[in-house]
């Protein structure tokens, strides 16, 4: 029974891709610095063409008017804390799961949201692109 479980932890560690996994943290990274910026060279080059970008908020932007958000200063963000829960390699994706603090202004003035944030992250062409993010809100 033990050796059964040791070999399904063995089977799950060693399918997941020590250099994607990399890859894709510091391509969470890139996002994070990006938004508090904002740099939309950088966001131009992460965010997939076909982004599905939910907010807590139950607002979905799409790669463009996400950018044009975050440029316009419609979307500013003083402060993102990250504490990731858990990454998932399923083929040419990996989940990424986290815990987040995101702080600022928009549209509605001032916000301080603690959210769940899911990500998909899509490797095409030899680099990963952020294809889908969705947060919730955490009681407070």
């Amino acid at each position: 029974m033990v050796v059964a479980a040791m070999l399904t932890l063995f089977l799950l560690f060693s399918a997941f891709n020590a250099d994607d996994s990399a890859a894709v943290l510091q391509a969470e990274k890139q996002w994070i610095a990006a938004i508090q910026k904002p740099d939309p060279a950088v966001l131009e080059k992460i965010l997939h063409v076909q982004l599905i970008y939910g907010h807590a908020t139950g607002i979905t932007d799409s790669k463009a008017s996400y950018i044009g958000k975050v440029t316009s200063g419609k979307q500013k963000y003083a402060g993102v804390e990250q504490e990731i829960v858990k990454m998932q390699l399923l083929g040419d994706a990996i989940i990424v799961h986290a815990k987040m603090r995101m702080y600022g202004v928009n549209q509605s003035g001032k916000f301080d949201d603690r959210v769940m944030l899911m990500h998909t992250w899509l490797k095409r062409d030899g680099r990963w692109q952020l294809v889908a993010h969705q947060t919730a809100k955490l009681p407070q």
